[in-house]
């Protein structure tokens, strides 16, 4: 089947070439980006597209939560806090919360923020050796 939208094209050459830990990074970005739709859309009453966006958003959360590895403490913190970004997504969703859709947004945007950190860390550490 080929592809006739350049940035569909693109899009899909990165999903396929980039590292997990890019992948990643993608999956914070876009659950970002969905959670900002939702907020769009409960400021224009648009309850289909919000319950569509934050539907996308929780796939997203529930995807990092089942790749997750828990088998040590710090796993087992994020799986917390995933499960929390969870609950205020759906929530956000049931009762038309910009409140709790904001209370996510913060902590995807931190977990997205360290990941990038870690990920700029790792990039310089194995292309200068320290």
């Amino acid at each position: 089947m080929a592809i006739n939208n350049p940035q569909q094209a693109y899009q899909q050459n990165k999903a396929v070439t980039s590292s997990p830990g890019e992948l990643t990074l993608m999956l914070y970005n876009g659950c970002l980006k969905f959670i900002n739709l939702s907020r769009n859309a409960i400021e224009a009453n648009n309850v289909q597209l919000r319950h569509e966006n934050l539907v996308k958003a929780q796939n997203i959360i529930r995807e990092l939560m089942v790749t997750l590895k828990t088998d040590n403490e710090l796993g087992k913190s994020m799986l917390a806090m995933y499960d929390f970004i969870l609950s205020r997504l759906v929530e956000a969703n049931t009762e038309n919360s910009v409140e709790k859709l904001t209370e996510a947004e913060a902590l995807v945007k931190d977990f997205r923020d360290t990941w990038k950190e870690a990920l700029q860390i790792d990039r310089k550490h194995r292309h200068t050796g320290k």
